[in-house]
């Protein structure tokens, strides 16, 4: 696979920091400060499809799910994709363990009271993805929604999600990416670059958080360099989805079942 001219960047890098533990600082300063209106903001700027993509990756990846399998969520953010990942495998009787993971203590607030207002048995932690206080192979499934490209260090990320997972074990990263296309591709960047940002941080209170979103979606590494990266830390059937004519992107990738180390 072509890793393409992206491939020197390391991680997230939001205007005017020097290092990675600056950069995770910012981070999650500025999600910190949107959380009171993140979900709303969520669905209303992506015209809710953002339920969707995470109903869809959570029907891909429980079926996979042994029963009393766990599960780690990572940058859970407000826990939509923990509780649709465990509505599903309520619905196959997998009775998985499930927890989310954030180190944006706002966040984990909301997805706690949404936990308790749905009975949902989700247990949310404050972790860093980068430093994830688990053992080696502890979880069957790892699993993060717009929230890798806000690390630090991509390749410490994957290194983290493949030391716990056990062999045989699945990772799944929904991301944003910036669709291929002149027609399509060009309005997409016209709505994410210049209206987005207004409304965001009109409605939120912080036009820099959703000034950070479109700036960090371009830097990102592409679909292809992501299936590299994750190859070449060791995942084996490494595969990619384009959704939405490529605004999101699915990889998929599994720890190998005979792996040792």
């Amino acid at each position: 696979m072509n890793s393409g001219a992206r491939s020197p960047v390391t991680g997230t890098r939001p205007e005017g920091t020097r290092d990675e533990a600056e950069a995770a600082r910012r981070v999650q300063d500025l999600f910190g400060r949107i959380a009171p209106r993140y979900d709303f903001l969520n669905h209303l700027l992506s015209f809710s499809f953002d339920r969707a993509w995470r109903r869809r990756t959570a029907r891909m990846v429980a079926p996979r799910l042994r029963p009393g399998a766990r599960v780690l969520d990572v940058c859970c953010g407000t826990g939509d994709l923990a509780f649709a990942i465990e509505r599903e495998a309520r619905r196959d009787s997998r009775d998985a363990r499930i927890w989310g993971g954030d180190f944006v203590h706002a966040m984990l607030e909301r997805a706690r009271g949404k936990a308790a207002r749905i009975a949902s048995g989700v247990q949310f932690l404050g972790v860093d993805a980068l430093r994830l206080p688990f053992a080696d192979a502890t979880f069957d499934l790892v699993a993060v929604a717009f929230g890798f490209r806000n690390l630090a260090s991509y390749a410490v990320g994957i290194d983290e999600f493949r030391r716990v997972l056990r062999p045989g074990g699945q990772v799944a990263i929904l991301e944003f990416s910036e669709p291929p296309g002149p027609v399509f591709g060009r309005l997409y960047r016209f709505y994410f670059r210049k209206i987005l940002p207004i409304l965001g941080g009109l409605i939120s209170g912080s036009r820099q958080a959703y000034g950070y979103l479109p700036a960090s979606v371009a830097r990102f590494p592409s679909p292809e360099d992501l299936a590299e990266r994750l190859h070449a830390a060791g995942f084996a059937s490494v595969r990619l989805e384009r959704w939405m004519g490529g605004i999101v992107v699915l990889h998929l990738a599994e720890r190998a079942a005979d792996e040792r180390g």
